[in-house]
C-alpha cells in the first residue's frame, strides 16, 4: 500500500513540480514531539490483574516476528532458556512471517479471523494502526502492577526515548523490542589532513568541510573524481526526517502534517544547495561503504547494523583512517532519530495475556539485553546493561559513541498513517535531486507532500 502511494505522489511531482512554481507561505513551526504521558506506580495500587501463578501453569503462547538471521537464532535461544527456568510453567513458541508488510497483513487477517498470535514483534506505526481498531492491550496495567509489573527504578532503566513512542495520553501500547538509529558518518583522520581539527557540529561545519573534501578531489589530474568528496546524498525516510529536526522543523502540526513550514523549506533548499554547489554527490553502489573507506567520501549516513560491514570494508581496503558517528547537523541542533521494531500484546485471554508481559519483562532484562547487544550490534534498551558491556564497547567504538548519543535522539511521529506518509518524505527529497529540482521549487514539492499526507492521515 505504502508503495502505491508512494508512485502516485512521484506522478503528482512530474506533473506540478516546475522551476516556475510560486514560493508558498511558511506555516508556523511545530514542536518535533508530543509530551510524554507520566505514568508511575504509587504504594496503594490495587492490582487489576486477577491471574494467580497457579493460573499460569501450562499456559502457551506464540509470537509473531519479522527477526532473521542472528536475532532470531538469539530469540529461539532465549525462547528455551525462558521455557526452561521460568517459574510459572509458561511455555512460549515463536513463527517467523517473513517481512514486516507480510507480518502487517497477516495479523490483520487473524485479528478479522479470531486467532492472531499472543504476542507481536511489530514496528510501532503498526502497532498504532491496532491499536485504533481496540486490538492492543494497555500495557499499563501489567508495567504498574505491584506483583507482576516494573518497579519504578526498572521504568526508568529504560531511556525516556525509547519508550515514548510507544505511548500515549490514554495507553501504553508496546514496549521496545529493538531500538537503532541513522547516524553521520564522519572520516576524522581525512577531516584533519584537510584542516579541520573538530568533526562539524552545525549545518555550516558540515557543509564547509564537504566541500574542503570536494575541493581535495578536484585538484587532482582525474577529472572522474571531481564530483566527489563531500557526503553521498541519501533520501532515506529517516535520515530526511533527522534533516528536519535538525533544522527545527517538523512534518507534524497539530494532530495532522505540516511539511510546508519555513524551517523545512530551509532544511531541503539547504541540502539540495549542497549538491549544486558539488559538495554532496549521487552513488550508484549499492552501499556508500566501500566509498567511505576509499575516501570518495568525506560524510556517509548509516545505522548501527551497518557499523561492522563498514569496519570490514575500510579493512579490506587497508584503511587505517578514525571513522566517527555524529548526530545529524542542522541550524537548530544536531539530532538523530531511533527507530526499531516494539513488543505488543494482543492476546484476548487474561492468562495468555499476562504470560505473554511476564515474557516480555523478562527479554528486557539486563542480562538478555546484554546479549541481544552483543549479537546485533544495537542500542541497549536497559541503561544497566551497560555494566555487562564494556568490553563490547573496547571493541566496538562507534557503538559506544551511538550510545552516548541517546540524548540527542528524537522519535518519529505517532500517527498510525505515519506507516504510509513516512515514503512521502524520503520520495520528496530524492526527486530533489534525482529531477535536478530548482530550489525555488522546494516549497511546491513540500506542498503537494502536505496534500497526499492528509489524505492519507483521512
Amino acid at each position: 500500500m505504502a508503495k502505491k502511494y508512494s508512485l502516485l505522489f512521484l506522478i503528482l511531482l512530474l506533473a506540478a513540480c516546475q522551476p516556475s512554481a510560486p514560493a508558498a507561505t511558511p506555516a508556523a513551526a511545530s514542536a518535533t514531539s508530543t509530551p510524554k504521558p507520566k505514568i508511575t506506580p504509587t504504594p496503594t495500587y490495587a492490582s487489576q490483574i486477577d491471574i494467580s501463578a497457579v493460573d499460569l501453569d501450562g499456559v502457551e503462547i506464540n509470537v509473531w516476528h519479522s527477526w532473521y538471521g542472528a536475532p532470531a537464532a538469539l530469540l529461539d535461544i532465549q525462547i528455551g532458556a525462558f521455557n526452561e527456568e521460568n517459574p510459572w510453567g509458561i511455555k512460549v513458541s515463536a513463527a517467523y512471517q517473513g517481512s514486516y508488510n507480510m507480518l502487517f497483513n497477516a495479523v490483520d487477517a487473524e485479528l478479522v479471523n479470531g486467532t492472531p498470535p499472543d504476542l507481536v514483534v511489530a514496528l510501532p506505526e503498526q502497532i498504532s494502526v491496532w491499536h485504533e481498531t481496540d486490538s492492543v492491550n494497555d500495557l499499563t496495567p501489567y508495567i504498574i502492577d505491584p506483583e507482576w509489573g516494573m518497579t519504578l527504578a526498572e521504568q526508568t532503566d529504560i531511556p525516556s526515548v525509547f519508550l515514548e513512542q510507544d505511548q500515549r495520553p490514554d495507553a501504553w501500547l508496546a514496549l521496545p523490542a529493538q531500538r537503532t538509529a541513522r547516524f553521520m558518518l564522519y572520516n576524522a583522520t581525512w577531516g584533519d589532513e584537510l584542516g579541520f581539527d573538530t568533526a562539524p557540529t552545525t549545518y555550516e561545519e558540515f557543509r564547509e568541510q564537504a566541500c574542503a573534501a570536494n575541493k581535495f578531489m578536484r585538484s587532482d589530474e582525474n577529472p572522474e573524481d571531481d564530483g566527489k568528496g563531500g557526503w553521498i546524498v541519501d533520501h532515506n525516510d529517516i535520515s530526511a526526517l533527522a534533516w528536519l529536526y535538525s533544522f527545527g522543523g517538523s512534518p507534524l502540526a497539530d494532530d495532522g502534517y505540516e511539511f510546508l513550514s519555513a524551517e523545512n523549506i530551509t532544511a531541503f533548499r539547504s541540502l539540495k544547495s549542497l549538491y549544486d554547489e558539488q559538495c554532496a554527490w549521487i552513488s550508484t553502489a549499492d552501499t556508500p561503504y566501500d566509498q567511505f573507506a576509499g575516501r570518495s567520501a568525506l560524510f556517509i549516513t548509516a545505522s548501527m547494523e551497518e557499523f561492522n560491514d563498514i569496519t570490514r570494508s575500510f579493512a579490506e581496503a587497508g584503511n587505517r583512517d578514525e571513522w566517527k558517528v555524529i548526530p545529524f547537523p542542522g541550524a537548530e541542533d544536531s539530532t538523530v532519530v531511533v527507530y526499531g521494531v516494539s513488543y505488543a500484546l494482543l492476546a484476548t485471554e487474561d492468562a495468555e495475556a499476562l504470560a505473554s508481559w511476564l515474557f516480555v519483562k523478562w527479554l528486557l532484562a539486563p542480562p538478555q539485553q546484554a546479549k541481544w547487544v552483543k549479537s546485533t550490534g544495537l542500542y541497549p534498551l536497559r541503561i544497566s546493561a551497560l555494566d555487562e558491556l564494556s568490553d563490547f564497547e573496547k571493541t566496538n567504538p562507534q557503538w559506544g559513541q551511538a550510545v552516548d548519543l541517546i540524548d540527542r535522539a528524537e522519535i518519529q511521529p505517532k500517527l498510525a498513517s505515519w506507516h504510509e506518509v513516512r515514503y512521502l518524505l524520503g520520495d520528496g527529497l530524492e526527486y530533489i535531486y534525482r529531477y535536478n529540482t530548482q530550489e525555488g521549487s522546494v516549497s511546491a514539492i513540500l506542498a503537494l507532500m502536505n496534500q497526499t499526507a492528509s489524505e492519507l492521515n483521512e
